[in-house]
């Protein structure tokens, strides 16, 4: 019998990235390769400054590579650091509306997506509120909804944890739970490993543009990730399985 294998949901293949500096070129990614697979959740670990921003910029379309390919199933969805910058509308509910509507989507579909994006993230009664006025957890959330409804196949989360605390983590983990019910791919870029680690099911290390560890979770905590200028959680969990918040 042969076994059924979910097909790649991301493909890279050698993408190599450089900027303009004072010595010339400087490398932010360097002939990076990696396969993600359909519905998986993988975190991306790294200090600032390791690629990580870069690579996803690469693949979610936000910026051309030097040299390489990238290639996904569908649309790419980018949840950024800074939530602010991703806020268009004036209320949740318009900012939710803009996608759908910018994919020609009819009223009524338009409509229940919004309401149904809403519920999924616990915004129904912020609705009408001030975007701009929404706590940095309901941000996040708000920027998670526009890509429920959108229905995209792909989620990329940019340092979801900045500035979050307790329960603004654990309200953005609950939607990446939720996210992989559903069977997207998600990717998380983070060196807050205590804090997702163990929502995934693989686990890359880039350091100054470089990949240097793709495994699982389980793996890559056997590893010296000091030595990537990485905390290792397990200083203060005993193992993966601890990290799920």
């Amino acid at each position: 019998m042969t076994e059924n294998k979910k097909q790649a949901a991301i493909q890279v293949q050698n993408i190599s990235k450089a900027y303009p500096s004072s010595e010339g070129k400087k490398s932010a990614v360097r002939d990076v390769s990696f396969s993600i697979e359909e519905g998986s959740v993988t975190v991306i670990g790294g200090e600032n400054g390791s690629g990580k921003s870069v690579l996803m910029n690469i693949i979610s379309g936000l910026e051309k590579q030097d040299s390489g390919s990238v290639s996904t199933i569908g649309q790419v969805g980018l949840v950024f650091q800074e939530a602010d910058t991703q806020i268009l509308g004036e209320t949740p509910r318009e900012d939710i509306a803009f996608g759908p509507k910018n994919q020609k989507k009819s009223k009524s579909e338009i409509k229940k997506a919004v309401e149904t994006a809403l519920e999924q993230t616990g915004l129904t009664e912020k609705a009408d509120f001030p975007a701009r006025f929404l706590s940095g957890g309901e941000k996040r959330r708000l920027a998670v909804a526009c890509m429920l409804a959108m229905d995209l196949p792909i989620v990329i989360f940019d340092e979801p944890y900045a500035n979050l605390d307790f329960g603004g983590v654990k309200q953005v983990n609950a939607l990446i739970k939720k996210l992989h019910e559903q069977k997207k791919t998600i990717v998380i870029l983070s060196h807050e490993l205590e804090k997702c680690l163990g929502l995934a099911d693989r686990f890359i290390v880039l350091f100054r543009g470089d990949k240097v560890f793709d495994g699982t979770p389980i793996e890559g905590l056997k590893e010296d990730l000091e030595q990537w200028n990485i905390r290792n959680p397990l200083v203060s969990y005993n193992s993966a399985e601890d990290l799920v918040w």
